[in-house]
């Protein structure tokens, strides 16, 4: 039994004649007869009486049809949602977000979604790397988004790099160390400085370029998770943000922050990455991420 014998029984019930629904489907009044006795004679019962010139479904015919009728529409309900989820127009997509990636992502994702793909189901998950990492092991996440330097590599792991972005120290327009013609690290020191969790090698770099003192442990007085949250203590103190510059392009547009130019200066960025499981089947709204971040990045 196929979906194809089951159409050929709906179009004959529709028509009541063979001639005529096997001009329907455009076949030969013999192939669709052959069909019918094929799907009968799996069934192991009659499905229609023929009487003269005239076909009517048996008893059985006609439960059989009710059913076929529901099968052939989940059929193509089925088709309907696996085109639209190959478009990315539905489904689910279950994103972890690092710390600097959320401050990046998680709102333009939103808004994006919402006006452009209303009917896939996103859930946005936040959290330290490890548990992100274990979350997606599990399968209660499609990808993670993370900082790259916090990452232990896995055998099944997919790491997809992010375009890198330019970090540095970020302070409100109104800040006393704004007056200062030159800003050393020590004048930096006497406030507070907020930061999100670091990676071991982004507290190589500072302490490489400023010394102990720029130990994470020692140097940050303010540490959260959510640099939303710190950007925003920076805007109206005299804190001193320490991350992304692109996390603050708002409050830097507008004027409200600076960012502070060291002596020395400070080069270095934050490396994010897009990590999947090696082997696993992706959701196609996945694609459509991708083609997100890419953009965002960009601008």
């Amino acid at each position: 039994m196929n979906l194809i014998q089951l159409k050929h029984l709906i179009a004959l019930a529709e028509t009541g004649s063979f001639s005529q629904a096997a001009a329907r489907l455009h076949l030969t009044q013999p192939a669709l007869s052959r069909s019918i006795q094929a799907l009968e004679a799996e069934l192991g019962m009659p499905l229609v009486d023929r009487i003269g010139k005239r076909n009517e479904l048996t008893p059985f015919g006609q439960l059989a049809l009710e059913r076929a009728r529901r099968i052939v529409f989940e059929a193509g309900e089925l088709r309907q949602s696996a085109l639209a989820l190959q478009a990315g127009q539905a489904g689910t997509l279950r994103i972890g977000l690092g710390s600097g990636p959320g401050a990046m992502l998680m709102t333009p994702l939103l808004v994006h979604m919402a006006r452009h793909h209303p009917r896939v189901r996103l859930t946005i998950s936040r959290g330290a790397t490890n548990l992100q990492l274990q979350q997606l092991r599990a399968r209660a996440l499609d990808g993670v988004v993370i900082d790259l330097r916090s990452l232990v590599p896995g055998p099944d792991l997919r790491v997809e790099r992010l375009p890198d972005l330019r970090a540095g120290f970020m302070c409100r327009s109104g800040h006393p160390l704004c007056k200062l013609r030159r800003v050393s690290f020590d004048d930096l020191l006497a406030y507070p400085i907020a930061s999100s969790p670091l990676s071991d090698e982004v507290a190589r770099i500072l302490i490489a370029h400023f010394g102990p003192r720029a130990h994470p442990d020692q140097m940050v007085t303010l540490r959260c998770e959510e640099i939303s949250s710190l950007v925003e203590a920076a805007r109206i103190t005299d804190a001193v943000f320490l991350g992304i510059i692109a996390a603050a392009r708002e409050p830097m547009a507008s004027g409200e922050l600076v960012e502070l130019a060291l002596t020395p200066p400070l080069h270095t960025s934050a490396q994010f990455a897009l990590i999947t499981l090696q082997g696993r089947t992706e959701t196609p709204a996945m694609e459509m991420l991708r083609a997100f971040m890419a953009e965002r990045m960009r601008e």
